[in-house]
Order: structure tokens, then C-alpha cells, then sequence
């Protein structure tokens, strides 16, 4: 668990809570989408005669959730880091 951050808002904890359950549901069925394809397709085939404009914004859209899991994984890393040495 992630300690209490001095925060300038108030954090609703439930409605984040609510939005990463469906941020994770989301997600895997994102994450299903791209397993029929890849099954079907291979990378240069998708590249080749994929829709241009269409994978360009799935790139967009995969590095911008990217981005924010690695900034959030890097939050958890540190916080779990042993203090002075000291689990």
C-alpha cells in the first residue's frame, strides 16, 4: 500500500476506487482486442495494410496509458523502498 501523500485536493477514495475497476476491465479488453490481432496478423502484415491514421492513434493512445502506469509504478517503487536500509 501506497503511504498518504500530502495532497493540495481532497482524494475521493472510492471514485478513484470505482475508476481504476474500470479502467482495469477496460483495459483487458483492450488488451484482448490486440491478442485476436496479433493471433491473426503479424506485426509487418499490420503495418503493411493496417489503417494508418487508425494504428497511429492506437500508438498515441497505448503510449499515453504507458506513461501514466510507469509514472505510477515508479510512485509504488518508491514508496516501497527501504527506508535508511531497513525493511
Amino acid at each position: 500500500m501506497v503511504p498518504a501523500v500530502k495532497a493540495k485536493k481532497h482524494v475521493d477514495v472510492a471514485r478513484l476506487a470505482a475508476d481504476l475497476a474500470g479502467a482495469k476491465v477496460e483495459l483487458l479488453s483492450a488488451q484482448c482486442a490486440t491478442d485476436r490481432i496479433r493471433l491473426q496478423f503479424s506485426p509487418q502484415e499490420v503495418a503493411a495494410f493496417g489503417d494508418r491514421h487508425t494504428l497511429q492513434q492506437a500508438i498515441a493512445s497505448v503510449e499515453a496509458v504507458y506513461n501514466f502506469f510507469s509514472q505510477i509504478g515508479a510512485q509504488i517503487r518508491r514508496a516501497e523502498e527501504p527506508v535508511n536500509g531497513k525493511k
